[in-house]
């Protein structure tokens, strides 16, 4: 660096004194190591030196784009980064195809439906990884291969595979195709330019897309995806019975039960697959996805709210209509309800920044799908898997949300309450709606822009107080219990 400083400045022939070529020097320092500098060498620096073995993720070209190392490059430039970068997650893909094309004299297929989707949709893989290689075609082939990802999760539910080998493989290849098309690499036609700006949305105090927020939802994903999958190879035929250490039978009757039956497809193997999507869309985007990812934020409240919503309806229809409780149908129904929160947040910031983009003369359906920037302040909290702070995660929400973590309790008593004091007929019914709507109305409450909602648990209560005297079927123990 000095060499090349005092080069150019014999070349000028006009030499600065010592203070201003010391300043002039450190400049040079700073403006490299901002990425400033020659476009080619910061960029391979940051390729090089940044990325986990070599391979550019999403995270890494986020991470990029803050810190201004890509800067200096032109668009092209850029675009020509990003889809060197994804050729190796096509060729992995690639593979994936093969092994599904293999899958059914390999592990024994018995449904020939099956068989042939999985061989022909194991060819498009193959042949859209292939064009993905083209740079023309690359964010459509990408785009392509992951809806066909998509209904590899679907077709063992859709087919009721006869095996478990049959839907895990298909589950699990699925699952990977997605997240090597748009996950693991950078997301197809994603506008780099929109990563610099805001992550704390205008007026808010907190950023509603920062990890803090998610990590949550991914591990209740989890959770909710553990428990359909058990239930799910009980409707499928994998095993002869499910254990429920709580209700007995319970599970048994409400899984058999003329309500799971409505559905065309097993009803659990469909909630597996839309924790598994949970999963992977928490995460998809960077910690600004409410105005760089609208598109993404508005599919993922589509895919919590109203499974949140039927969670609850059919937290409700277990004791109404089945007559039994299922303990995994309600650990799943609470891992579902308890993302709704959170997804509200999210899905608020990302509508005020839509708003606000069309105010501004912004076109609307671009920016919906492209993304755009505010001006605001940056959140440097938790990154992915950064368990430095543990207690940061969960110790500020409890403190904040006691009462309504209170009131869900008091409506999961009135859930139990009927079996415990013997309540009988409307009563029973009763106590059964309002706990499940007041446990609904107190966890929806906990997330920052569903705060009011907290006010109809006022209603249930007072409805409580009335009825032990306007219905039958309470015993006097149970009107004290109202």
């Amino acid at each position: 660096m000095n060499t090349e400083h005092d080069l150019h400045s014999h070349a000028t022939e006009k030499p600065d004194a010592p203070d201003t070529k010391e300043q002039d020097t450190a400049m040079h320092a700073a403006h490299n190591v901002v990425g400033c500098g020659r476009p080619g060498e910061e960029h391979a620096r940051m390729t090089q030196g940044s990325m986990t073995g070599g391979v550019m993720t999403s995270a890494d070209h986020a991470a990029m784009m803050q810190h201004g190392s890509t800067s200096g490059m032109s668009g092209g430039d850029h675009d020509q980064a990003v889809y060197r970068d994804s050729l190796w997650a096509s060729f992995v893909n690639m593979i994936l195809g093969v092994w599904l094309i293999t899958s059914p004299p390999t592990l024994g297929y018995k449904s020939t439906a099956l068989t042939w989707s999985d061989i022909v949709s194991g060819l498009l893989i193959v042949v859209l990884s292939i064009v993905a290689a083209s740079r023309k075609f690359n964010a459509y082939a990408r785009w392509a291969v992951c809806f066909v990802g998509l209904w590899l999760l679907f077709a063992p539910l859709v087919f009721w595979a006869p095996t478990a080998a049959e839907y895990l493989n298909d589950t699990v290849v699925g699952a990977f195709v997605i997240s090597f098309a748009i996950l693991v690499p950078m997301m197809p036609g994603m506008d780099m330019s929109v990563m610099n700006g805001a992550d704390v949305p205008p007026g808010w105090s907190y950023n509603p897309s920062s990890w803090l927020q998610r990590a949550p939802m991914i591990l209740l994903a989890v959770v909710g995806l553990l428990a359909s999958r058990y239930m799910a190879a009980y409707q499928l035929g994998y095993i002869n019975s499910v254990y429920d250490p709580f209700f007995g039978d319970g599970m048994r009757r409400v899984l058999k039960s003329d309500v799971s039956k409505m559905f065309p497809i097993s009803d659990a193997g469909l909630g597996a697959v839309s924790y598994l999507l949970e999963m992977l869309m928490g995460f998809m985007g960077d910690k600004a996805r409410w105005r760089t990812m609208p598109w993404m934020v508005t599919f993922f409240g589509i895919l919590v709210v109203p499974l949140g919503v039927t969670s609850i309806v059919l937290i409700i229809l277990q004791p109404l209509a089945v007559g039994a409780w299922c303990w995994l149908c309600l650990l799943a129904g609470i891992a579902m309800l308890a993302m709704i929160p959170a997804t509200l947040d999210e899905v608020a910031a990302m509508i005020q920044f839509l708003i606000q983009a069309r105010r501004e003369g912004k076109p609307l359906w671009r920016t919906f799908w492209r993304g755009g920037t505010v001006e605001g302040e940056r959140d440097s909290r938790l990154t992915p898997f950064d368990w430095s702070r543990p207690s940061a995660m969960f110790t500020a929400w409890l403190a904040s949300n006691w009462n309504l973590l209170l009131t869900a309790a008091l409506g999961i008593w009135l859930l139990f309450a009927p079996a415990v004091f013997q309540t009988q007929a409307r009563a029973a019914d009763s106590d059964h709606l309002v706990g499940a709507l007041v446990v609904a109305f107190a966890v929806i409450a906990i997330g920052e822009v569903g705060r009011a909602v907290r006010f109809f648990n006022v209603l249930f209560g007072a409805w409580l107080l009335i009825a032990p005297w306007a219905l039958s079927g309470f015993v006097a123990v149970a009107r004290w219990n109202e």
